[in-house]
């Protein structure tokens, strides 16, 4: 093995084994969204997920881009391996914004637009729907 055994220690066969799996279930789960389904005549009931759209495929995209950074900067420090928080601290940020918007939001749903405010709403929106004129001087 061309690597020296004693500077090799248990740290990094469990930093091999984890970032091994953030290549693997992410690739997994990417390859499952893009497999094609056949019905049993052979014809195609279902292309697979376009993968070039964002939502979940992108998220998984970026846990496999952090987990190569990670895999090579922890050649020059140990300390790289602090960026696998990333991946949580997202995932908290945005789990925190969807309860707050369903939890917390201020009920406007519910409310009931006065005269005024709807008038003024009408007007914005029919203000927009005629498009920008452009004023041209003619000589």
């Amino acid at each position: 093995m061309g690597i020296m055994h004693s500077s090799f220690t248990w740290k990094h066969w469990i930093g091999l084994m984890l970032t091994s799996a953030a290549y693997f279930l992410p690739y997994k789960q990417l390859a499952s969204m893009a497999k094609p389904v056949y019905s049993d005549n052979g014809e195609l009931l279902d292309g697979g997920f376009d993968l070039s759209t964002g939502g979940i495929c992108e998220y998984l995209y970026d846990v496999i881009y952090i987990t190569v950074f990670v895999q090579l900067m922890s050649i020059i420090s140990e300390k790289f391996w602090w960026t696998y928080l990333v991946i949580p601290a997202f995932a908290g940020y945005k789990i925190s914004g969807l309860l707050r918007g369903t939890f917390f939001s201020g009920g406007s749903e519910g409310e009931v637009e006065d005269d005024k405010t709807r008038k003024k709403r009408e007007k914005m929106e029919k203000k927009a729907s005629r498009g920008k004129m452009i004023k041209t001087r003619t000589r």
